[in-house]
C-alpha cells in the first residue's frame, strides 16, 4: 500500500512539477522587474557630450543587467546610446504591440541620463514572405513598417527623441538578400516619415545608417554610401529626414588617416558629408551610429588593444571639432554573451559586465576634470 501510495506520489509530483516551475520562473522574472528600481535621476559626468556608444540590449533579459549596463555607459563618460528596438519583437503578430522589454531599456537609459537614438528594423514572419530573411521587406509591406515606426514614436514621445530608420540599405545583407536599391528606400523613408510626424512632430529621424564601402563591380552585394547617398537626394529625399545616420569604422587606419573615395577610413564620413551640402543640405546634422576600431589578435582588420584604445579616444576627441556631427556613438558596448568571433573583439565590456582595458582608459579621457 506505501509503495503504491508512493509510486501515485510520484506520477503527480512529475505532472505538476512542470506547472510548479513555469510559476516559479513566471514569479522570479516579476521579482526581477520589481527588485530592480529606476532609482533616482542621474546626469552624464563628462568632457564630451557628443561620446556614445551602441549597446545592443535587445537580447538581454535580466532587467538588472539593463540597468548595470546603462549605468556603466554614465559612469564612462557617453551621453548618447544607440539601442536596437526589433520591429519583430514589439509586433510578432499584427496590430499586437508587446512594448515591456523596450520601455524597460528607455527608462532606464532615461533615468541614467542618457539620450537613446533609436535604431528600428527586423521584419516580423508576417509581414514578409515565407524563407525571407528578417532584413526583407517589400513595398507591398512598407506601410505597416511605418504603422509600427508610428506607433513606437507616440509610445515613447518624450522619452525617445532620435529614430533611425531601416540600417545600412546599400547593403544586400541588410536589404533582404537582393540589390541595393536607393529609391525603394526612398519610397520606405517618405512613407514612415509621414506617418511618425503625425503623431510626434518633435522627433528627429534618421537616414540612412549607412554602411561604409566601395561596393562591387556589378552592385549587387553592396552600393559605395556615398552613391547611394546621391542617388537617395536623386530620388526626392530630402524632406523626409532631419539628419543622417552613418557608420564610420577605422579597420587598420589611424583616425586622422585623410578621407578618400577609395578607402574605407574613420574620415570617409566626411565625403558623406560633402554629399549632403553639395545638395544643399548644410543644415542638417550627421549622427555615427556605429564606428570604432577591432583588437582581435588575428583578424587581417583589426589593430593591436593599445591602437584601438588610443585611436577611439582621439575620435571622440576628432567628433568634437565636428560641428556637423550630432553625435558617435562606437560599436559595442556589450553583448548579453560572448559571440566567440571578432564582434566581442569591438566590445567595452564583457558580458558578465567586467570593463576591459578601454573601458578603463575612455573613462579617464572622457570625465578627467568633468563637472556637474
Amino acid at each position: 500500500m506505501l509503495r503504491h501510495r508512493l509510486r501515485i506520489l510520484g506520477i503527480h509530483l512529475l505532472l505538476v512539477l512542470p506547472a510548479l516551475a513555469a510559476l516559479v520562473l513566471a514569479g522570479w522574472w516579476s521579482q526581477q522587474r520589481v527588485q530592480v528600481p529606476l532609482g533616482p535621476q542621474r546626469t552624464v559626468l563628462t568632457t564630451n557630450r557628443k561620446a556614445g556608444v551602441h549597446t545592443r540590449l535587445e537580447n538581454e533579459v535580466e532587467p538588472w543587467k539593463i540597468k548595470r549596463t546603462l549605468e556603466m555607459v554614465r559612469e564612462m563618460g557617453t551621453p548618447w546610446v544607440v539601442e536596437y528596438f526589433p520591429w519583430a519583437f514589439s509586433e510578432a503578430r499584427r496590430g499586437r504591440y508587446d512594448w515591456s522589454h523596450a520601455d524597460l531599456v528607455v527608462d532606464h537609459a532615461n533615468r541614467q541620463g542618457l539620450t537613446v537614438i533609436a535604431r528600428l528594423g527586423l521584419v516580423p514572419a508576417w509581414a514578409r514572405p515565407a524563407d525571407t530573411t528578417s532584413s526583407y521587406l517589400d513595398p507591398e509591406h512598407y506601410a505597416d513598417f511605418a504603422r509600427y515606426a508610428a506607433a513606437f514614436a507616440a509610445h515613447f514621445q518624450g522619452r525617445v527623441q532620435v529614430i533611425i530608420l531601416w540600417n545600412e540599405p546599400n547593403l544586400s545583407l541588410e536589404w533582404g538578400y537582393r540589390r541595393p536599391d536607393p529609391e525603394g528606400y526612398v519610397a520606405l523613408l517618405r512613407q514612415t516619415a509621414t506617418a511618425v510626424r503625425a503623431v510626434n512632430p518633435q522627433v528627429q529621424l534618421l537616414a540612412g545608417a549607412l554602411a561604409p564601402t566601395l561596393g562591387d563591380a556589378t552592385g549587387e552585394l553592396g552600393m559605395s554610401d556615398l552613391a547611394f547617398l546621391q542617388a537617395m537626394y536623386d530620388a526626392g529625399a530630402a524632406p523626409y529626414f532631419d539628419a543622417l545616420a552613418a557608420h564610420s569604422y577605422g579597420l587598420t587606419f589611424p583616425p586622422d588617416d585623410p578621407p578618400d573615395a577609395e578607402v574605407i577610413n574613420f574620415r570617409r564620413v566626411e565625403l558623406l558629408r560633402q554629399v549632403m551640402v553639395a545638395n544643399g543640405d548644410a543644415a542638417k546634422p550627421v549622427f555615427i551610429t556605429e564606428a570604432g576600431w577591432n583588437d582581435h589578435p588575428r583578424w587581417t582588420r583589426a589593430v593591436r588593444p593599445a591602437q584601438r584604445i588610443r585611436y577611439t579616444i582621439e575620435a571622440y576627441e576628432m567628433a568634437k571639432q565636428w560641428p556637423w556631427v550630432q553625435s558617435l556613438s562606437m560599436w559595442a558596448f556589450r553583448y548579453p554573451w560572448p559571440e566567440h568571433n571578432v564582434r566581442d573583439y569591438y566590445t567595452f565590456v564583457t558580458p558578465d559586465l567586467q570593463p576591459k582595458p578601454i573601458y578603463l582608459e575612455v573613462q579617464r579621457a572622457l570625465t578627467a576634470g568633468a563637472g556637474p
